[in-house]
């Protein structure tokens, strides 16, 4: 009974691997979908082969001299053991090289929309250039359309971090100086989620991100908004923005339309309709915005933002107000 017990919820544990916002094992890209495949291929190959291994010592153990003697000779040890393997993995060896070349996914149309997507200690800095040149940078988010591929163009702004959305594509290094480029083409709208898959020091496990695949038209209309300054703070918000722009956050962060102009953190122009903060670390609500400028040495510890303890609670509220509201 007590085995029983135990079986039962490390098989569940088990399974949750198998899908999920960050399981290689539930597609919906393109080349995850090519590595799936292959993955379940050399899966059922490696399977079959433990079987028969299995079998062929069973035999060896406990099988009468007759098959004892057809195992041990020359023949089979030839064929099952030089010739059978030279010839199984090459064949698996060409077949993944041609489902896994270069240019399996589509390339860009010259002139689309393409993504630059900079690794930092420890977030993400993206910024979209569409077609017609026009930039628009955002952070620890990736948004794309459904069933166009779209070229992200990696690199680093100080150590090597690795780009890796499981449900999508393979991961791919940013390095300091180099520029290497993935394409994304996700099969389904939703959302997945990243990772960097490169020790980076400090709070490397916290570097994350989200993907969100979005039909063409909303993912249209969605860009054109993210190009548009910040909407003008209410009255209800014009407490917090004060606050936020007298307190030293312009120092690292831009919000667009107001005299916030920082480089050095994330731009914080439409954060508020972001699907989470600190590099998806926290779900994004004003909650959240109250715990992370309060305690983000807590939260994520080892990061570059210091922590504000300047605030009184009314203040840390209205600033977080201020901050959830930038959609």
């Amino acid at each position: 009974m007590s085995l029983r017990r135990f079986i039962v919820p490390m098989s569940a544990f088990a399974v949750q691997g198998c899908a999920g916002l960050q399981s290689a094992l539930d597609p919906s890209g393109a080349e995850a979908e090519r590595i799936g495949t292959l993955t379940w291929l050399l899966i059922i190959f490696s399977t079959a082969i433990l079987v028969a291994v299995c079998v062929i010592t069973a035999v060896a153990l406990f099988g009468g001299e007759r098959w004892r003697a057809r195992i041990s000779g020359e023949r089979t040890v030839i064929g099952g053991g030089l010739a059978f393997p030279i010839l199984a993995l090459s064949i698996l060896l060409g077949y993944g090289f041609y489902l896994m070349a270069p240019g399996s996914t589509s390339a860009r149309v010259e002139g689309g929309l393409r993504i630059e997507v900079v690794g930092e200690r420890w977030w993400w800095r993206v910024t979209y250039v569409d077609e017609s040149g026009r930039r628009t940078e955002s952070a620890n988010e990736i948004r794309l359309p459904v069933g166009r591929p779209v070229e992200l163009e990696l690199t680093s702004a100080d150590v090597i971090h690795s780009l890796w959305v499981p449900r999508l594509a393979g991961k791919l290094d940013m390095i300091p100086g180099r520029t290497n480029v993935l394409t994304l083409e996700a099969t389904e709208p939703g959302i997945s989620r990243g990772q960097c898959a490169e020790y980076c020091g400090g709070p490397h496990a916290f570097m994350s991100f989200y993907v969100i695949a979005m039909p063409e038209d909303q993912f249209s209309s969605w860009l054109s908004g993210e190009a548009e300054d910040a909407l003008a703070a209410s009255r209800d918000q014009a407490a917090g923005q004060a606050l936020f722009l007298s307190s030293g956050c312009v120092a690292c962060h831009r919000v667009r339309g107001t005299d916030a102009q920082g480089t050095i953190g994330p731009d914080l122009t439409h954060v508020g309709s972001r699907h989470s903060l600190a590099a998806a670390t926290l779900e994004n609500d004003v909650a959240a915005f109250v715990r992370w400028i309060r305690e983000g040495q807590h939260v994520k510890p080892e990061n570059l933002m210091p922590p504000f303890e300047i605030f009184t609670e009314d203040e840390l509220r209205q600033l977080a107000a201020y901050l959830d509201q930038l959609r």
